[in-house]
């Protein structure tokens, strides 16, 4: 039984996600303040947090940078509950790692379905994975090249991560757009392009001829196996919808 954590303040929303996602099968257990949350989850160890971003004695966003700043905590999933709807605000939470950002007022029903996708897309995952001189362990969300640490920001992680995952297939800017920065985004297709920039600087020793991350022209990006070496987590028979 997968186990959600809910950091919400508002008592009959609580109760009332708790009913509908422990009648989905789920476990659930959270608080109605935001003091103490990071304890509170190394704690539980849950498969997905709902975090409110707007609590009476918190910030949610620097709760939710103390989760990803833990090791044990960092490739938890992470959806946003917040009445904060700019663009700002969507971008900001996203960039500080949530895997998805839902606005009040909103559905229940969406909510649990946002919840199974979560979670369907984490079915036991390797937790390292390797290309090359490349390694990535999500456990900790670290990144090593020949031994020394990279420095990569929440979203370059978890682009990283969703290709070195999917080695060989093509994925255009609007999939991983869905992919990496959730279906309810404020950020055009573009800024993939952005962040796929950033990385080559980052993870290939010539960007402007790279080996890992290379484009597909007319269709977007994928990630490659250097030759000769196999996939930590092959997926060649992956379906992309």
């Amino acid at each position: 039984m997968k186990k959600i954590v809910l950091i919400e303040d508002d008592v009959d929303l609580f109760a009332l996600l708790k009913y509908n996602l422990e009648k989905e099968g789920f476990a659930l257990t959270g608080m109605q303040t935001g003091r103490g949350a990071v304890e509170f989850c190394r704690r539980e160890r849950p498969d997905l947090i709902i975090l409110d971003i707007m609590l009476p004695d918190s910030d949610g966003l620097e709760i939710c940078k103390g989760l990803r700043g833990q090791p044990e905590l960092g490739h938890i999933p992470i959806i946003f509950l917040t009445a904060r709807a700019s663009e700002t605000d969507r971008i900001v939470g996203l960039e500080l790692g949530a895997s998805d950002y839902i606005v009040k007022p909103f559905f229940v029903r969406e909510l649990v379905a946002r919840v199974k996708i979560q979670l369907r897309e984490r079915v036991s995952p390797a937790s390292h994975l390797k290309a090359g001189n490349l390694e990535l362990d999500r456990t900790s969300c670290r990144v090593w090249q020949d031994g020394q640490e990279l420095s990569l920001t929440a979203t370059e992680f978890r682009l990283l991560e969703y290709l070195m995952s999917h080695t060989g297939i093509v994925f255009s800017r609007l999939q991983l757009l869905d992919a990496v920065w959730g279906h309810d985004r404020a950020v055009t297709d573009r800024t993939v392009d952005v962040y796929i920039l950033r990385l080559r600087q980052k993870v290939e020793s010539d960007p402007t001829n790279p080996v890992f991350i290379r484009s597909v022209r007319g269709f977007g990006y994928s990630f490659e196996q250097p030759q000769g070496e196999a996939s930590t987590e092959p997926d060649a028979n992956a379906v992309v919808e």
